[in-house]
């Protein structure tokens, strides 16, 4: 039930179910505490001596609305919830935190190949939700440079296999933004500049990929397939995101990162509806774009951008790529925007068509009907997704005020009232304000000079 009588298509828009536009598997083994703490921290480090992560705003929003969904009292002490989690076991753990999410889609990073990870179709099953494929572009450059010989096969097999993998796909995301910056061009790399990148990349491909040359070109590829093949092309911004599940175990951020980042103000958070899809389209247009994004790990302990250079990855240095995609009709989807919101939002209201993006659609929920669109971020431990349904009643009473009757003005009586009784009390301590506020350049008044007392 809504607070409060709203219209319909506000009503329409709070309603609609919710899906999580992009999240990592979660682990299937148990966890340690250490293990854990890991997993719920911003940057994947252990905390310093003396302290824990428990006592972070991020581990006590976890105890706070994960506990529950374990039979725990809110706010449970650490090892009282870390023994629950023990007790039932990673496979009944997921289970409660992925349904009790409240997600009718999740959307999968498929980048990790790490067997301890669930894949989407465990999500969806755990979940009892739909689960589809997210393909991300640089983790099939890898395994194309690991097995081409010339720059021409690599270019080749390069294109290849991002069609095939976009064939059961719903979407394409790139992380250039960690890798080289967002600086991305708005026309496409020369073919010779490509090949002598190609070359360079073919000598050494266990390297992580950081030429700008071949990023830009890889970008360009994910552009001409997702407009062949009709897909959104997702984009990692701000400090979060980074490689997330793609370094492994993703040990930075995790579901339960997430659900720090939603529910205490950290980075990430949001909703978004794509255009076109009903009543909802246009309501939440504001909140699209900067605002998708949840709370994960990344490159270099968290930074969104190259090593040393966060600035890189603003989104604002998108405007003239995204520019470039607007003939196109290639939808972008910008993730994890913060500090930099206030720029995504500036270039989903530059670019409305295109920035703000029509959402991945997952196979079995293809009817065009209001959804809001939340990513979760990082995987590898599943309490973030609890976040998509905490995020309802916050999410209520936001778009739900601006539809409350104002406030009564306070009757001229009242007014006078309230008046009064703030003379009498300037009245009383007028004194204590004499001797308080003397102009510094005149002599300390001392109690002689002090008025005298009321007479009785």
């Amino acid at each position: 039930m809504l607070p409060v009588d709203l219209p319909g298509t506000v009503r329409d828009a709070l309603l609609a179910p919710l899906v999580d536009h992009h999240c990592h598997g979660v682990r299937r083994d148990d966890l340690g505490r250490a293990g854990f703490e890991l997993l719920i921290s911003g940057a994947g480090n252990p905390a310093p001596p003396g302290t824990t992560h428990f006592d972070t705003p991020l581990g006590v929003a976890v105890r706070r609305w994960c506990g529950p969904l374990l039979d725990l009292e809110p706010h449970a002490p650490p090892a009282v919830y870390l023994a629950r989690r023990e007790e039932l076991g990673a496979g009944e753990v997921n289970r409660r935190l992925l349904a009790g999410a409240g997600v009718v889609a999740f959307l999968v990073d498929s980048a990790s190949q790490d067997g301890e990870l669930l894949s989407a179709t465990e999500m969806g099953r755990h979940g009892g939700a739909a689960a589809d494929e997210l393909v991300r572009v640089e983790h099939i450059e890898r395994d194309v440079a690991a097995s081409a010989q010339l720059a021409v096969d690599y270019l080749d097999d390069l294109g290849e296999q991002l069609t095939a993998r976009a064939a059961r796909a719903v979407g394409l995301k790139t992380v250039a933004g960690a890798l080289c910056g967002l600086d991305l061009e708005p026309s496409r790399p020369a073919r010779g500049a490509v090949i002598a990148a190609a070359n360079r990349r073919l000598a050494d491909p266990k390297l992580p990929l950081t030429d700008p040359v071949l990023l830009h070109y890889l970008v360009w590829s994910a552009v001409d397939v997702a407009r062949e093949r009709g897909l959104p092309l997702q984009f990692h911004c701000g400090l979060g995101g980074g490689l997330g599940g793609g370094l492994g175990s993703g040990l930075a951020g995790g579901y339960e990162g997430g659900l720090g980042g939603a529910l205490t103000g950290g980075p990430g958070g949001g909703l978004e509806s794509g255009p076109g899809d009903g009543p909802s389209g246009g309501f939440s247009g504001g909140f699209s774009g900067g605002f998708s994004g949840g709370f994960s790990g990344g490159f270099s302990g968290g930074l969104g951008g190259p090593l040393g250079e966060p600035h890189r990855a603003d989104p604002a240095r998108l405007s003239a790529f995204a520019g470039a995609l607007q003939p196109l009709g290639v939808p972008m989807i910008l993730l994890h925007s913060y500090p930099f919101h206030r720029q995504a939002a500036y270039l989903a209201a530059a670019f409305p068509a295109r920035v703000r993006g029509r959402r991945p659609r997952p196979a079995a929920h293809r009817r065009r009907a209001p959804r809001h669109r939340r990513a979760a971020g990082a995987g590898s431990v599943p309490q973030a997704a609890v976040q998509l349904r905490r995020l309802r009643p916050g999410r209520d009473r936001l778009l739900g005020r601006a539809h409350l009757p104002p406030s009564p003005v306070p009757s001229p009586g009242h007014q006078n009232r309230l008046g009064r009784v703030e003379h009498r009390r300037r009245l009383q301590n007028r004194p204590h304000d004499r001797l308080r506020k003397r102009p510094p350049h005149l002599p300390p008044l001392t109690a002689a000079h002090a008025p005298p007392p009321p007479t009785p």
